[in-house]
């Protein structure tokens, strides 16, 4: 259910292998937006018969709309920043609303969130493709910490002797008879 959402040490036997989990993650999350831009925006127009002349609904309606035309960066130097709801109540660690306001707040913090996610995986994937014009040769491991689902720091270590180089190796020789 939160499998992106570990911290884990994961190895790479080649900086290829490295930018294809980089791009499967920005290809998920991509997917991930979009549903939920999709489910907020006709949350929206449900909302709109009965919250349509409430400011909050107006504020969250506009902000939607900027942030489809821009991205999350020129939303913030619009200066429109969205207000938590004073329907928020802690309990224990976590905070619980049962208001359609706070729905619309959820799917608003996980949209900026996952986009957030994808401008970092994008600047991973360069500095892979950084690191790939080295050429720092076949015999390297990338030893990988992966912290909720993005590569954050990466040591390079020589491969040791007999040490496979890639995770998995099939070798196999066949013969076939040829009937006279």
């Amino acid at each position: 259910m939160f499998d992106n959402l570990t911290t884990e040490i994961r190895s790479f036997y080649s900086l290829q292998d490295l930018r294809d989990s980089v791009k499967e993650q920005i290809s998920h999350y991509k997917t991930l937006a979009e549903e939920y831009s999709q489910w907020l925006g006709s949350f929206l127009r449900d909302l709109e018969p009965t919250h349509g002349r409430e400011e909050w609904f107006k504020d969250v309606s506009a902000l939607q709309r900027l942030q489809k035309r821009t991205g999350r960066k020129e939303e913030k130097k619009a200066g429109k920043e969205k207000a938590t709801s004073p329907e928020w109540f802690p309990v224990k660690g976590i905070m619980l609303s049962a208001s359609e306001r706070g729905e619309v707040e959820i799917l608003f913090d996980a949209i900026e969130e996952i986009k957030r996610k994808v401008e970092h995986l994008s600047r991973v994937n360069e500095a892979v493709e950084d690191l790939e014009r080295l050429a720092l040769g076949k015999e390297i491991i990338y030893v990988t910490y992966v912290h909720d689902g993005v590569p954050e720091k990466i040591v390079l270590r020589q491969q040791k002797e007999g040490e496979p180089s890639e995770k998995f190796k099939f070798t196999a020789d066949f013969s076939v008879l040829k009937e006279t």
